[in-house]
């Protein structure tokens, strides 16, 4: 039995049953991290004797029968945008490299206190932004499929490291569909919850009012109970929705019969749309139709703005959230000398400020620093930012429109399968487009799923993406679970040897 391959339902379930310990699992995917992290450049930090420890501790735990958590003893790799206190919390940036928080976020506090054994930091764009993994300040993180191809972005590592084997769940965070972008990419299932689900206390913000974190794994099942662990009210988060989240596989297995799925025709009929996930799409609605569900074409008109809102909405956000980066509290601090001083330091406070940011921020993130900037200025916010605004809730009155007709909207995940490698870095307009379908859901604050539904010719995954109304999780893990049991999906890896 090779635990690598296995979910993190069957990981718990070996584990309860006390077939495999926590410190095996654990030290069988630390064995996999080294021997194929080289290639795939998935982690930025490894917990290493950390883990170990800490899965024994979790072993002790169960034998003494002090925790039932159904998780208890999975290992997980977590984004490295989520403060921890005994790893480097870096945001891929050299602004905060080794950078130790002082205090954990809420989802970290969350998986210890269920017993998850954290493995280590996942790769990701710079402060999350980015749609390819290639704006790390550190390193490359390479899709498993295929080396020469993108893992997607931001989230690229946490996918990644689940594709490779390396984890069997981790956590990343979804701001324009950084989960489920980089998850169709690299074939495995991501969720975004529903804006406020899920506590941000101690993330590290690009973008406040879209930010989100959500599960990634082999199967919605794995998803449904890894939201159940991090998902709840959080008194610290003022943004944090006071209802738990519990219930989420009630019905799984349960008929999915009279289920209004909405399609939008726009979407599937684009020309920019790459036939391959086209066909598989309609195969999917197949799929759908054959177990009982009801198509409905709707219509989400202001959609054809998504992409327009969301780079005047996200880059301003971005623009107030990273201001606290200059070098003066923590982080790092430039020692440039300057032509002016002609010292051994800045010759001022503000030379400090700009040399920190020039030097430690990379080019996405001073592009939307100062795209960012250019639209909260005085004289053109109302013409930018407040219209962007306004068009964000047309945007959500469509979801509830569409709602009021369909319980769920299907559709696709990304224009196309993964990407190579440096293809869209020099042009940041077609790198923005890979978000056309997904930045909806965030802007709108609804959860959104997305799962494999098949490979491309050339053998790249390909998935689909579900959507639904605010706090309908239940709804859209039940039907992405029933198209898993009704295709008999069973995860897949590359080889990586």
């Amino acid at each position: 039995m090779n635990l690598i391959y296995l979910t993190a339902t069957q990981i718990a379930q070996l584990i309860h049953s006390r077939q495999v310990t926590s410190e095996q699992a654990t030290q069988a995917f630390l064995d996999r991290i080294s021997a194929t992290d080289s290639r795939v450049g998935a982690f930025l930090s490894v917990a290493g004797d950390r883990a170990i420890d800490q899965a024994r501790k979790v072993d002790q735990k169960i034998a003494k029968g002090q925790i039932d958590s159904p998780f208890a003893g999975v290992p997980v790799a977590i984004k490295d945008v989520l403060c921890t206190t005994d790893e480097p919390t870096t945001a891929a940036s050299k602004i905060l490299k080794g950078y130790v928080s002082p205090y954990k976020a809420t989802v970290v506090e969350k998986l210890e206190s269920a017993g998850i054994v954290i493995l280590g930091k996942t790769n990701l764009d710079e402060f999350a932004m980015g749609g390819s993994t290639e704006n790390s300040g550190y390193q490359l993180t390479k899709n498993p499929w295929d080396l020469t191809r993108t893992p997607g972005g931001s989230s690229g590592g946490s996918a990644a490291c689940i594709a490779a084997a390396q984890a069997p769940i981790s956590l990343g965070t979804d701001t324009g569909g950084s989960i489920r972008q980089p998850a169709s990419f690299c074939g495995i299932c991501g969720l975004k919850p529903t804006y406020g689900r899920v506590s941000r206390y101690g993330l590290l913000a690009f973008a406040s009012s879209l930010d989100q974190i959500g599960p990634m794994a082999h199967s919605v099942e794995d998803l449904a109970s890894l939201l159940e662990v991090i998902g709840g009210h959080d008194p610290r988060d003022s943004t944090s929705i006071p209802q738990p989240v519990t219930g989420l596989a009630a019905k799984f297995g349960t008929s999915i019969a009279g289920l209004k799925i909405g399609i939008v025709r726009e979407q599937i009929e684009s020309e920019g749309l790459d036939p391959e996930i086209r066909q598989n799409l309609l195969n999917a609605i197949e799929v759908y139709q054959s177990e009982g569900a009801k198509i409905v074409d709707i219509e989400l008109p202001n959609s054809q703005y998504s992409i327009a809102t969301y780079y005047i909405i996200a880059p301003g956000e971005a623009s107030s959230n990273l201001s606290r980066y200059s070098g003066a509290h923590f982080g790092y601090r430039s020692s440039t000398v300057t032509e002016k001083s002609g010292s051994a330091t800045a010759s001022s406070l503000v030379d400090m400020y700009c040399n920190t940011r020039g030097e430690g921020f990379g080019p996405e993130v001073k592009r939307r620093v100062m795209l960012g900037t250019y639209t909260l200025s005085a004289g053109y916010y109302d013409a930018y930012y407040l219209k962007a605004l306004k068009v964000r809730r047309l945007i959500r009155q469509d979801f509830d429109k569409a709602f009021e007709q369909v319980d769920l909207i299907l559709g696709p995940t990304t224009p196309t399968a993964a990407f190579p490698i440096g293809e869209k870095t020099d042009d940041p307009v077609q790198m923005y487009l890979v978000d056309l379908f997904t930045v909806g859901a965030n802007l709108a604050g609804i959860p959104a799923l997305a799962i494999p539904n098949g490979q491309s010719k050339s053998g790249l995954p390909i998935g689909m993406q579900l959507q639904a109304a605010p706090l309908r999780e239940d709804l859209l893990l039940h039907a992405g679970h029933a198209y898993q049991s009704t295709t008999q999906y069973q995860p897949t890896w590359p080889t990586l040897s």
